[in-house]
């Protein structure tokens, strides 16, 4: 399947300075202190999979297996009344910079309040971990809503490119709605 997307490049490179919004009541967020391939790619294809993220789907369980034991990836998960809905993935293999790799909820906890705090936690993450800027990208096959809720966070834009993607048929992922028209 080839799809074009705009790519959206953001930072941020300095912390937010008003308060956080809390977390809603029953949600919490943990940080992993092992996350296995098998529960990374359960996490990865239950956010991702709406949204056409596909590169780490065709990543060898081997390369996944490294990639995870990196001591500058962090995988936190979200969980809501004790059920994962969502995650997010720190890389601070850019030193001092930290990239918000991947961030998400899963689609049943999309439109439920969530998405703002839990961002918002994953940005003061990267700033507690003393980063000097954080970055993250976005694309046209996420939620419609992500660039506006990482520019309502602090995130500026840098620059944005277009992309086309060779998704394979084999991964059975569908183009999201909103790109259909």
């Amino acid at each position: 399947m080839r799809v074009g997307v705009v790519v959206t490049f953001l930072r941020m490179d300095r912390a937010p300075t008003d308060p956080a919004p809390a977390l809603p009541d029953g949600f919490t967020v943990r940080k992993l202190p092992v996350c296995s391939v098998a529960q990374y790619r359960a996490l990865y294809n239950m956010v991702g999979g709406p949204w056409l993220w596909w590169l780490r789907r065709l990543m060898p369980d081997r390369d996944l297996a490294q990639h995870l034991s990196r001591v500058a990836i962090s995988i936190y998960v979200a969980e809501y009344r004790g059920e994962v809905v969502g995650f997010y993935e720190l890389d601070a293999g850019q030193w001092p910079s930290m990239n918000l790799s991947y961030f998400g909820l899963m689609p049943q906890a999309i439109g439920h309040g969530f998405g703002q705090a839990f961002l918002r936690h994953a940005v003061d993450a990267a700033w507690a971990m003393k980063a000097r800027a954080v970055t993250v990208n976005t694309c046209t096959a996420d939620h419609p809503r992500a660039l506006p809720n990482y520019k309502r966070v602090g995130f500026r834009e840098v620059r944005a490119v277009e992309e086309m993607w060779d998704i394979p048929r084999k991964l059975g992922l569908k183009k999201p709605a909103h790109m259909s028209s």
